[in-house]
């Protein structure tokens, strides 16, 4: 990237410089800037300080920042912990620490751990525990005798992503039965790959199962049944929410006028150009390739439409990583050279701070393939920035935009090329029809994408599975 404008950044410090330390901090799934809370003074062994009393009251001692109730309230003092089957970017691993901040919120002892970890030291997990000790959360080893103690001990644990599962058997071993009533599964995943017995078999024995979107779930209780012969246990549906801080920025024009000039600046597009961008990891599964040709087959219909006139059209694929120097990335930037693009189609490493990039674009394009995306938290933090989204009709994108109202959906794979750049015609030459569905799209993430939306709808299924590892500790210890 670019250096940043003199003027921008001297404007900024002047005027907002608080504001720059929020936009500075913004992290998709993960910007959460928390009141540090100590953790509870009893020990994690034998009684803790009567939490059967204090169940009935938390609510009342635990507000948000706002002065609200905070639905989590029931959760202060709990021992919670956490299996992320790797610490990364992308969006499991992200979604589970916003997890673990949230519950920090409310005094939780929070306690981390990641299963698969490079041997030699990465960088992105250095920055990430350290976000999360900065938080009171608590990282210790997976394979470690703390991690079983802790399992046994714990009110509630919390298996990230199917992958998560191979933990069990391999580090708690004659110790999974007694932790599997307490365990919730939270799935993301939505690829035929995963559903291996050595990965899901203690799936139908937990407490519940948690997914992102309906048709996730409803992909999970088929598959299963049909591949594996067995049955998921009580799964719940959560939609995800936009964290409070990136709702700040995306409704203050300022911060968002002034990441927009910077960005813009940055990789050459002047503020007239129209700028498409898609803000995902580099991989087939995301569709970048199909963007790629949909864009490009979006300028020949242009240049042979003459009637239509439209501003310079730029597109920017956020997410790459030529350090990997995966095939498919290779693939990518081959393409833009054999088509002449390069003036015109822009990449730009992969980042936790993605408002800057939603402040810049004009349309977001989510084209996830195959089943599509599990959710796609992406595409509510572009709605909330008032973006249309194109969108694959496919997955969890169709339980959040609403065709031909908040964007426009296409079919996934090759037959959804031509409609894509169709889409992408139409949007690039119709500038109210963007700020409509844009406007569209905010209303729809204030109605139900928030983040005291998400706090709730997780809430509700917390208690459940509180009770039910409640009820089988008395079925166990009446049993002995």
């Amino acid at each position: 990237m670019g250096k940043p404008s003199t003027s921008v950044w001297t404007t900024l410090q002047k005027k907002r410089w608080p504001l720059m330390i929020l936009l500075v901090l913004s992290v998709s799934t993960l910007g959460m800037i928390l009141v540090r809370s100590t953790f509870d003074s009893c020990s994690v062994s034998g009684k803790r300080c009567d939490r059967e009393k204090e169940d009935n009251n938390s609510d009342v001692k635990i507000q948000s920042v706002s002065g609200s109730l905070n639905p989590l309230g029931f959760m202060k003092s709990k021992l919670v912990l956490l299996v992320s089957h790797e610490l990364s970017l992308s969006g499991g691993p992200l979604l589970l620490m916003e997890l673990a901040f949230l519950l920090r919120g409310v005094e939780s002892e929070v306690v981390w751990i990641t299963n698969q970890k490079p041997v030699d030291e990465d960088e992105v997990i250095k920055v990430l525990e350290h976000k999360m000790l900065d938080r009171g959360v608590q990282v210790i080893s997976a394979k470690s005798q703390k991690a079983i103690d802790t399992a046994l001990k714990s009110d509630l644990v919390v298996l990230n992503t199917a992958v998560a599962g191979k933990w069990l058997d391999a580090v708690l071993k004659d110790n999974v039965p007694k932790v599997l009533p307490k365990v919730l599964w939270w799935i993301h995943e939505m690829r035929g790959h995963y559903f291996k017995p050595d990965l899901v078999k203690h799936l139908p024995f937990v407490a519940g199962a948690m997914i992102d979107s309906h048709a996730t779930a409803e992909y999970w209780k088929n598959r299963t049944h049909d591949r594996l012969g067995i049955k998921m246990p009580k799964t719940y549906v959560v939609h995800l929410g936009n964290s409070k801080e990136l709702m700040v920025v995306a409704e203050d024009s300022f911060a968002k006028n002034v990441l927009r000039e910077q960005v813009r600046e940055s990789i050459g597009v002047r503020n007239e150009d129209i700028l498409f961008g898609i803000i995902n990891s580099v991989s087939r599964g995301k569709g970048q390739d199909l963007f790629l040709r949909a864009f490009h087959e979006s300028l020949k219909v242009l240049k042979e439409t003459k009637k239509l006139e439209v501003p310079t059209m730029h597109a920017v694929v956020v997410g790459s990583d030529m350090s990997a120097q995966t095939k498919f990335e290779t693939e990518l930037r081959n393409f833009v050279q054999e088509k002449k693009l390069q003036k015109i189609v822009h990449f730009v490493n992969k980042t936790m701070k993605v408002a800057p990039y939603l402040a810049a674009i004009d349309v977001l394009v989510q084209n996830s393939q195959a089943r599509g995306e599990c959710f796609g938290r992406i595409t509510i933090e572009a709605m909330a920035f008032k973006l249309p989204v194109l969108g694959t009709a496919a997955g969890g994108t169709m339980e959040i935009v609403v065709n031909r109202t908040t964007g426009l959906l296409h079919n996934t794979g090759k037959d959804g090329v031509l409609p894509l750049a169709k889409n992408i015609v139409k949007l690039a030459t119709n500038l109210e029809m963007r700020r409509t569905m844009g406007k569209k799209g905010y209303e729809r993430v204030k109605e139900m994408f928030l983040e005291h939306h998400m706090s709730h709808r997780i809430a509700s299924v917390l208690r459940e599975v509180l009770q039910h590892a409640k009820i089988h500790s008395r079925t166990t210890n009446s049993d002995h």
